[in-house]
């Protein structure tokens, strides 16, 4: 057989596997459309589809377009140049059938291998675009004036000795403070293992009761502050439109020397369709804390589409950890009786001293678990 009917042959083949692919992912989506047009339904249909069409078709240029599996998409597409060739070995000569079946065998051992790796490669990064690594928490102080504030401040203190234990890195992105040191709003980045998927429910409304220290008369006081949870995602499926968008520009002030205290450094972005604003303050230079505003603003946006479509499912998201909307009243740190009780899953712990100074750990770990207890709602 000459050279060029070889090849002629080896690009029919090809070209045969690719309309097969595509075939069936076609086939596949137009099934999905026909059992349901949209909804949840639809959705873990196609994630179904998807996982069944991976089994039996990688898609090796898209492969390659990622870095951390091209190398092994290189890998697979000479795996499939080389069983190619043994199988038009085969069939030309019918002495080197039992060995081209040897080689045949070789080769399908390397594949599976490789799609092995693969497939944990892309589980892996299926499971962090879910739970990212990187979070945005924001507290802000609800009512009750400065004591809400200051309270605010130690929700954000709980938080970041907490994120210390953890191991977790955190980064001041703003911060607007009462006049006795507590905090108005304030902002912060997290990055660690883990960490969306321990802090996802922390979002809703903490209730303080106590007695401030300007009340005279010995009264307990409830004050609120509101947290906020915002996973920092890799892939995002929608883009914002820079005419949307006004920015805004000030002196940072505090730490970092000269050029923040002088210089415009401070961004503040507003989206205007939505009248989302976000700020970022701490970095030294105007283009790094543009980006972080922009981080954080397609932090917002991306949570708000999803809490959309949520909606949509209302009734079947209402669970035993609630809503995960920052409206919801989660918590309740009552000081003369040095308690904290969890009102999602009506569960009480003591020592809000240890607590506030970042012994959080096992409260979120009965918030994950869904470890139901029996408390009264207050």
């Amino acid at each position: 057989m000459s050279d060029e009917r070889s090849k002629s042959k080896l690009l029919c083949f090809y070209s045969s596997l690719a309309k097969a692919r595509t075939a069936v992912a076609s086939e596949g989506e137009q099934a999905v459309g026909a059992i349901c047009d949209s909804g949840k339904y639809a959705c873990i249909l196609r994630k179904l589809f998807q996982v069944i069409f991976n089994l039996y078709f990688m898609d090796i240029e898209e492969l390659k377009k990622n870095h951390n599996t091209s190398y092994l998409a290189s890998l697979l597409e000479a795996l499939d140049k080389k069983e190619a060739e043994v199988r038009e070995m085969m069939g030309g000569d019918d002495d080197l059938h039992e060995l081209a079946s040897q080689e045949l065998k070789t080769l399908q051992e390397e594949r599976n291998g490789i799609e092995k790796q693969i497939q944990e490669i892309l589980d892996k990064e299926k499971e962090e675009e879910e739970f990212p690594n990187e979070i945005i928490l924001e507290v802000r102080a609800g009512a009750g004036g400065d004591e809400a504030s200051l309270f605010a401040w130690e929700v954000a203190h709980m938080y970041e000795k907490f994120a210390e234990v953890k191991g977790w890195q955190w980064r001041v992105n703003y911060e607007s403070k009462s006049d006795l040191g507590g905090f108005k709003e304030a902002s912060f980045e997290i990055k660690g293992k883990d960490v969306y998927r321990l802090m996802r429910y922390e979002t809703g409304v903490h209730r303080v009761q106590r007695i401030p220290a300007t009340e005279k008369n010995g009264r307990v006081h409830t004050s609120t502050a509101s947290v906020a949870i915002l996973p920092i995602k890799k892939k995002i499926n929608f883009q914002i439109n820079p005419a949307d968008l006004e920015m805004e520009y000030s002196r940072s002030g505090g730490k970092g020397g000269q050029n923040v205290n002088k210089v415009e450094t401070a961004v503040r972005l507003i989206h205007k369709p939505t009248g989302i604003d976000v700020r970022s303050t701490n970095e030294r230079s105007q283009l790094a804390n543009r980006e972080n505003a922009m981080t954080i603003l397609t932090a917002k946006l991306q949570l708000l589409k999803e809490e959309e479509e949520a909606k949509k499912y209302a009734g079947e998201r209402k669970g035993q950890i609630g809503t995960g909307d920052r409206s919801e009243k989660i918590r309740t740190y009552n000081f003369p009786q040095d308690r904290l009780t969890d009102h999602r899953i009506k569960k009480s712990w003591h020592n809000l001293p240890k607590i506030l100074e970042g012994g959080v750990g096992e409260i979120i770990d009965s918030i994950q678990s869904g470890d139901m207890g029996d408390e009264e709602e207050e």
